[in-house]
């Protein structure tokens, strides 16, 4: 387990929010999962790249206490203090969200993402008071998960920077889709209490990167990390013609997301709370599976894509050269 201190320095690069991937009998994949996590970290050893599993994108809201234990025990002994971890241990209350920090915190994981309460949106100070409790209920690091479109709220600037004095509250994966909004946070939040992350993958880290946004949470590093690394690398050189490059070398697979989900559409959003489609969560796992990884199934309510569309994808990953 990392130090608080050693950790801070280490938010930064690419943070692959891992899958979880399901049998067809819709029981837990550990030992694909396992596979998954043991690849990355050998492909990424030495590297600044953190693990987070249980994150939105691993279906975490859809999975037991047991199994979420089991997935944090096993990523943890896995990557065996090579990189950091941090557990994705929301709930929707603070009491329980506060006993799976714990328990993270027991089988050694470096630190903790947690999302914004769900459900009930609270008034500031019980948002306060949310943080807070966890925070001192454990002495590991915690990365606040800003997302408006997961919990209907969001912590607005002077609130997170209140937040990040608390001393382990050490970073902020931020999900707004507004440029204003990120410059906002960021020049409002100390840099030496939080870093304020890009929590929308690679596409909005191409812009946040202009205003030294030091790395960004990615679902692709699940099957193409190399090509992740590489964006976060330009940017780091500040060489955004390198990291536009890299980015529009990703359009054919954003392409084939828009068109699946419009194959499956509609989805039962509500306007006004920009969300990125969920079936993104069935296309990586299908990309993964043609890659030779286990990506498995995903568990209801999402719906998975269909053989056509996996041979379409097929034939997409080749010409990017991400599949031989």
């Amino acid at each position: 387990m990392m130090q608080l201190s050693e950790l801070k320095k280490a938010m930064k690069g690419v943070f692959v929010v891992q899958i979880t991937p399901f049998n067809k009998d819709g029981s837990l994949d550990l030992e694909g999962m396992r596979a998954n996590t043991r690849w990355l970290a050998e492909r990424m050893s030495g590297k600044d790249f953190v693990f987070v599993p249980l994150g939105s994108t691993g279906e975490f809201y859809a999975m037991s206490d047991d199994e979420c234990k089991a997935v944090i025990k096993m990523v943890v002994e896995e990557v065996n203090g090579r990189l950091p971890v941090l557990a994705g241990t929301a709930r929707a209350g603070t009491r329980e969200t506060i006993k799976m920090c714990q328990y993270a915190e027991s089988v050694g994981a470096d630190g903790v993402q947690v999302v914004l309460p769900y459900y009930h949106v609270p008034q500031e100070e019980g948002m306060y008071q949310h943080y807070k409790q966890i925070a001192e209920s454990i002495n590991i690091g915690i990365m606040v998960y800003n997302n408006p479109a997961a919990s209907g709220s969001w912590i607005k600037p002077a609130l997170m920077a209140k937040l990040a004095k608390i001393p382990n509250i050490i970073a902020v994966k931020e999900n707004t889709t507004s440029i204003a909004s990120y410059y906002l946070m960021q020049r409002t939040v100390d840099p030496k209490d939080a870093v304020i992350l890009c929590g929308l993958a690679e596409r909005m880290f191409s812009f946040e990167a202009l205003y030294g946004c030091p790395g960004f949470i990615s679902y692709a590093a699940n099957f193409a990390p190399d090509l992740s690394y590489s964006i976060y690398e330009a940017a780091a050189a500040k060489d955004f013609n390198k990291v536009a490059e890299l980015v529009n070398s990703m359009a054919p697979f954003f392409s084939f997301m828009a068109k699946v989900t419009a194959n499956h559409g509609p989805d039962t959003g509500v306007t006004g709370i920009e969300a990125e489609p969920v079936m993104f969560i069935s296309a990586t796992k299908a990309a993964m599976d043609i890659l030779g990884l286990r990506g498995g199934e995903v568990r209801l309510p999402l719906t998975g894509i269909n053989e056509k569309e996996k041979a379409e994808l097929a034939i997409i990953l080749k010409a990017m050269k991400i599949a031989k």
